[in-house]
């Protein structure tokens, strides 16, 4: 087995940024109303969509890695409840569904599975925590790897970042080779 720390912003999950931008949007959607409302109001997104993206796959061609070309969907559901204080609290998964791959220059068929989930509170300012895992099988052996996030971030309600982490791991499961 071979792990590779913290890598480069390309290495990282493709639906990272999109997701906090969804549950963004919806908390901007859903404080405007519950505002109005001021009672416990909760909130249901869920979504399936495309996606066509490439990635590195380090563990791939017997450690040579490759460029792998993907296309599916992904499922999102956010579930969110604005409390009569003001405050929110989202929970949220996604998951990819039926995302397959081919490599580039192998050939090989690839195929993304894992899920994400975390949850989004606060009130004027927040706090996000999420726990990413996403593997990436593929044909023949030593190609499968594992990407694995945990981020975190809180944020006052002056807007001062106080607590941020952001740590990914990209795990390779290369046997040995003769020679």
């Amino acid at each position: 087995m071979h792990k590779i720390e913290n890598q480069s912003s390309s290495a990282r999950p493709v639906i990272s940024k999109f997701l906090i931008l969804a549950v963004t949007l919806v908390l901007i959607v859903a404080l405007g109303v519950a505002q109005v409302q001021a009672k416990a109001t909760t909130f249901n997104v869920n979504l399936r969509v495309p996606s066509d993206f490439v990635l590195f796959v380090p563990c791939a061609a017997h450690g040579a890695g490759e460029i792998v070309t993907f296309t599916g969907y992904f499922h999102f559901l956010i579930v969110t409840v604005i409390d009569d204080q003001g405050g929110f609290h989202s929970k949220f998964t996604n998951q990819p569904q039926g995302i397959s791959g081919i490599g580039l220059s192998t050939g090989a068929k690839y195929q993304a599975t894992g899920q994400t989930q975390g949850t989004f509170n606060g009130k004027v300012g927040f706090e996000t925590t999420f726990i990413d895992n996403v593997r990436i099988v593929g044909q023949g052996p030593g190609n499968n790897f594992l990407i694995h996030e945990t981020f975190h971030m809180t944020v006052n309600p002056d807007g001062t970042v106080t607590a941020f982490v952001d740590h990914v791991s990209i795990e390779c499961r290369i046997p040995n080779y003769p020679g």
